[in-house]
């Protein structure tokens, strides 16, 4: 039962995050973002929740896995939720600098440091559960095009 509250309170940890980002982005969405210039490839507006829902479920259930193996290798599992926490913050701050400040520039340097705390978290989760590492990769994909996308929107602006 233990195990199951640890994923749960990763999980909703994660959701929880992604909900406060969206504020800030749901509210910029139909007056701001709708006016600045955008590349080819910008996905609609609707893909936005799935996917990054999809993305938080996944980081939450990954994260609840390493949280429970904090029996069998308590150091190593503390220092990998450690980027995972990182991660986490540093994916919030992507949307406020992003569509809070409207700070391209500031955004697309995060949004590096984003990804690689996310590769970090990788190889640390690696190192405990592989499962829970393959369970990033799609995250990690969406962030390597939203690095894209957002490089390409301060290039347009």
């Amino acid at each position: 039962m233990q195990n199951i509250l640890r994923i749960a309170t990763v999980i909703m940890t994660c959701l929880a995050v992604g909900y406060l980002s969206s504020i800030v982005t749901q509210e910029n969405i139909p007056t701001w973002y709708a006016n600045i210039n955008k590349p080819s490839f910008n996905p609609p507006n609707w893909i936005f929740a799935p996917v990054w829902t999809t993305l938080y479920v996944l980081m939450g259930y990954a994260g609840g896995r390493i949280w429970n193996k904090i029996g069998i290798n308590e150091a190593a599992v503390k220092k990998a939720f450690l980027f995972f926490l990182i991660q986490l913050a540093l994916n919030a701050l992507w949307s406020f600098l992003f569509f809070g400040l409207h700070n391209f520039m500031l955004a697309s340097i995060e949004i590096i440091v984003l990804w690689l705390m996310i590769y970090e978290t990788m190889l640390q989760f690696k190192k405990i559960d592989k499962v829970a590492a393959y369970l990033l990769i799609p995250y990690i994909i969406w962030v390597s095009f939203a690095t894209l996308l957002t490089f390409s929107i301060w290039n347009l602006n």
